[in-house]
């Protein structure tokens, strides 16, 4: 079965050779270019054109005052301040209060260019640890965001980040100073 293989293998090789080949002589004759004859028209010289209107004296221009065009107003990137959500003790959910002010930042923010992105950032006040405080202030700043795409602003122009109580906006050890700390802030970043 082998051998039949090679030998078919070798017989069409020897085919293709054959029918491919050396050709000796041209396959596509070469063309001779045609010269066509013209034959010789009488020309007879050109005549001198006359102009039908008499040419006007050249009148001198008189300079274009420019306008004066008022200067255009660029149009906002984004409020430099958004009002700030505040937060009960030890929650992460929205007040009613707190979705007002977040109505107001919606369209703050709808107006803003486009391509204007925020940042939430949560805050928690000095009782607890860091590490639960970082992660309130988390989930503070993710239940801003989620209210503020339900309000029609675009998740991938918002981004979140926890401060915990490391960013105090009063100093205090009262529920003055810790009622002020409670918090969400927005910011914008570009």
């Amino acid at each position: 079965m082998k051998n039949r293989m090679i030998a078919l293998l070798a017989g069409i090789s020897m085919v293709a050779l054959l029918a491919g080949g050396c050709a000796n002589t041209e396959a596509v004759k070469k063309d001779e270019a045609v010269v066509p004859t013209v034959a010789a028209a009488k020309v007879e010289p050109a005549k001198p054109v006359q102009p039908a209107v008499q040419p006007k004296a050249v009148e001198q221009v008189k300079p274009v005052q420019p306008e004066v065009v008022a200067p255009v107003a660029p149009k906002p990137v984004a409020p430099s301040k958004f009002e700030t959500v505040y937060f009960d003790f030890d929650k992460s959910d929205l007040r009613t209060d707190a979705r007002d002010v977040l109505s107001k930042n919606a369209e703050a923010i709808l107006k803003a260019a486009a391509g204007t992105k925020v940042q939430i950032e949560g805050h928690c006040d000095d009782r607890g640890s860091a590490e639960y405080n970082l992660a309130l202030g988390e989930r503070r700043a993710k239940s801003v965001q989620k209210y503020l795409t339900t309000l029609n602003v675009k998740a991938e122009n918002l981004s979140i980040i926890s401060f915990g109580k490391e960013k105090p906006a009063v100093a205090g050890s009262d529920e003055a100073a810790w009622s002020k700390n409670r918090r969400a802030e927005l910011v914008v970043v570009k």
